[in-house]
């Protein structure tokens, strides 16, 4: 059990991660006005230099350099790299097009989704309550489907891509940090091409429109690494379960952005919809408490 001082530390830690995770559609709000493949591109190119240099920081270059040699593990993050591209690319549009609410949405669900992968990839058993929550869930999802005639699909490809992503990561014998700069140098070809082809065709925004444009492109990588930095740090220091409780602050950081600050729609269809969601995590996060205070 950690210490009440490295607890703390713990909470702050994550609450800086968890606080940057959420305010960060107001960074890309700031780049709307550029592709979000380009986007895409820098975040990943930028990644590789910040995170190389938090590497060669840290003195985990020889360690890095170590599971380059891993074959099977660079198969792995091969692809777990084009699923958290996919991620990554779908919440930048969806900021883009004002869809805020749904990126909140699929990151409140993410944990239940989670938990049923966690069922049917390996195996784990579901408890009746997380059996409750997932369906309370599933209904909040095919009520908009059904009465709404639209599928939260936004939120949907948020949750099950960094669902898969976790279940990927969970299986690699990887730090938070190697794994992530591998992933992003075996993007950074194509993040490298697609760049040049922008350059060709005159698209491009990076150096060719304005400084502050080109500043915030750069700050794509910092945007990435360091609310990881805080995130690892933080998850070595608390428990499973008041990280759990934790998590939930980016989405809701994210939906009062939504709702107050860039007045995104909220009508009571949606609000059904995010009420079973949040019931359901209620159950599921109360659940989980109940079982660790009886361990």
């Amino acid at each position: 059990m950690p210490t009440d001082t490295e607890q703390r530390k713990g909470i702050l830690f994550a609450l800086a991660a968890y606080g940057m995770w959420g305010l960060v559609p107001i960074y890309f709000k700031a780049v709307d006005h550029v592709s979000p493949f380009e986007v895409v591109a820098h975040r990943v190119l930028w990644s590789v230099a910040f995170l190389a240099v938090i590497i060669l920081a840290t003195g985990r270059w020889q360690e890095f350099t170590s599971y380059l040699k891993q074959r099977r593990l660079i198969a792995g993050l091969l692809l777990s790299a084009i699923i958290i591209s996919l991620n990554w690319l779908v919440f930048i549009w969806a900021v883009g097009q004002d869809r805020i609410l749904e990126t909140a949405l699929g990151y409140f669900i993410n944990p239940l989704i989670s938990v049923l992968l966690g069922m049917i990839f390996l195996g784990e058993r579901l408890r009746l309550i997380q059996w409750l929550a997932i369906i309370l869930a599933a209904i909040g999802v095919g009520y908009q489907l059904l009465l709404l005639g639209s599928l939260p699909w936004v939120a949907l490809v948020l949750a099950f891509s960094f669902g898969f992503y976790g279940l990927l990561r969970k299986r690699l014998a990887v730090d938070a940090f190697s794994g992530l700069l591998i992933e992003t140098l075996l993007l950074s070809p194509v993040a490298l091409i697609y760049l040049i082809w922008l350059t060709l065709q005159g698209d491009m925004q990076f150096l060719f429109t304005t400084g502050y444009t080109t500043l915030l492109l750069i700050a794509s990588g910092l945007v990435t690494s360091l609310p990881l930095i805080c995130f690892a740090a933080g998850t070595r220091r608390l428990t499973l379960t008041l990280n759990g409780l934790l998590q939930y602050i980016a989405p809701s950081i994210a939906f009062l952005l939504a709702v107050f600050i860039y007045n995104e729609p909220l009508d009571g269809n949606k609000l059904i919809t995010f009420a079973f969601i949040w019931t359901a995590l209620v159950l599921f996060t109360a659940e989980g408490i109940w079982r660790t205070r009886r361990v």
